[in-house]
């Protein structure tokens, strides 16, 4: 996305207050942070502004909570983990968005940080609310949205308050996942697979058809795969599948044939009769009406490794099977480390995306190297497709 203006090393930020958009979105259990990949991503640049002596304020979210205080996804956690990563007097602000936010947020000394409570707790966040974000805007001398994983949305730390602040830019964080995408819809290094996995095809047929017309290969794995299994005719018995496809998967044949994009779908599975049982691999056309498609099997992972060594560029945005278990991860495992080997040994350009596949990928007791790792979701589906995100068009 062209003309988009970026933060840059000689932008005075000396005792000005910058308000910071990031994404700290992390998952929790019993209030305890699971993964931290999104904070730590961000603490780099944090470092950079406290050095830099200018007084932060940080807005984030955390979940859905439509407007209502909730405990369970109150930013406590995160505030809790960055006290212990940065060296600074790091402040909780709980109260309401008004006066009070400013008068406090005066108080910071170069250096120091604000954290706001979840921004969502406010339902004229996601009203993009105008006198809103006004308010947010009114807090600080500069903003920075470093949240590429929100810039799809039309909301008030996202959107309207560019509209009332003097400076406006986009961050580091940022600026990497455009550059990463772009490898792979305009800078692209032939050929190019993609993978695509998920549950839903209706939520990713416009991606997906976006990417065929600039890819070589898109492969179909996870739950998205048994529709293109039944649309065969093939047996998945109590798979997860998504109903009224027909249209959809024809549509992608059609699209993939016009132009020259070869679609791959499982040659054979790991099933089991339930979530919890023990994984048994079958052809494609020896499934039982009792049992689940729960990864894909040994010749389809051995079939996808194939097409990734004959590839420069891969782009991978969804879990090959049901990784939280053990037994139906090998499908996911196999795939993660050969794009690492690749990447690696080969010069591939590997760009993978979604909150699964980065779950997925944490779960792997192995470092594994990728030329970018999104956190980024529906935002990144969206700048594949080549949609002008709200959050990003503001900062042009």
């Amino acid at each position: 996305m062209a003309g988009i203006k970026y933060f840059s090393q000689n932008i005075s930020v000396e005792e000005k207050t910058i308000i910071l958009r990031l994404d700290l979105n992390v998952p929790l259990q019993d209030g305890k942070i699971q993964d931290d990949t999104r904070i730590s991503l961000a603490i780099p640049f944090l470092k950079e502004l406290i050095k830099r002596k200018s007084k932060l304020i940080i807005i984030s979210h955390l979940g859905r909570p439509k407007g209502v205080r909730n405990n369970n996804l109150s930013l406590i956690p995160v505030y809790k983990y960055l006290k212990k990563k940065i060296n600074t007097n790091i402040y909780f602000f709980t109260g309401d968005i008004n006066e009070e936010t400013k008068k406090k947020s005066s108080f910071l000394k170069p250096g120091e940080v604000m954290l706001l409570e979840n921004i969502r707790f406010f339902k004229e966040e996601e009203e993009n609310n105008e006198t809103f974000s006004k308010k947010l805007a009114s807090l600080g001398d500069i903003y920075i949205n470093d949240a590429f994983s929100c810039s799809h949305r039309k909301q008030a730390s996202i959107h309207k308050i560019t509209r009332f602040i003097k400076e406006s830019y986009a961050g580091p964080i940022l600026k990497k996942e455009i550059d990463a995408i772009n490898l792979v819809i305009k800078n692209k290094k032939e050929p190019v697979t993609c993978i695509i996995g998920g549950s839903k095809i209706s939520t990713k047929i416009n991606v997906v058809c976006s990417l065929m017309q600039k890819v070589n290969n898109i492969i179909i794995v996870g739950a998205m795969a048994n529709n293109f299994l039944a649309h065969k005719g093939l047996e998945i018995g109590k798979s997860l599948i998504e109903p009224n496809c027909e249209e959809i998967i024809n549509t992608i044949y059609t699209v993939a044939k016009k132009n020259n994009c070869q679609i791959i779908i499982p040659d054979d599975c790991i099933v089991s009769t339930d979530f919890g049982g023990i994984g048994s691999s079958k052809k494609q056309n020896e499934v039982n009406t009792n049992e689940i498609i729960l990864d894909i099997g040994p010749k389809t992972i051995k079939n996808i490794e194939n097409i990734i060594d004959k590839s420069n560029t891969v782009l991978w945005n969804g879990p090959a099977g049901y990784f939280e278990k053990e037994q139906f991860s090998i499908g996911t495992n196999s795939i993660a480390k050969k794009i690492s080997k690749n990447t690696h040994e080969k010069s591939l350009i590997s760009i993978l995306g979604g909150g699964d596949t980065v779950s997925a990928i944490n779960k792997i007791q192995k470092e594994l190297i990728f030329t970018h790792l999104s956190t980024a979701g529906g935002a990144f589906l969206e700048y594949l497709e080549g949609k002008d995100l709200p959050g990003l068009s503001v900062l042009k």
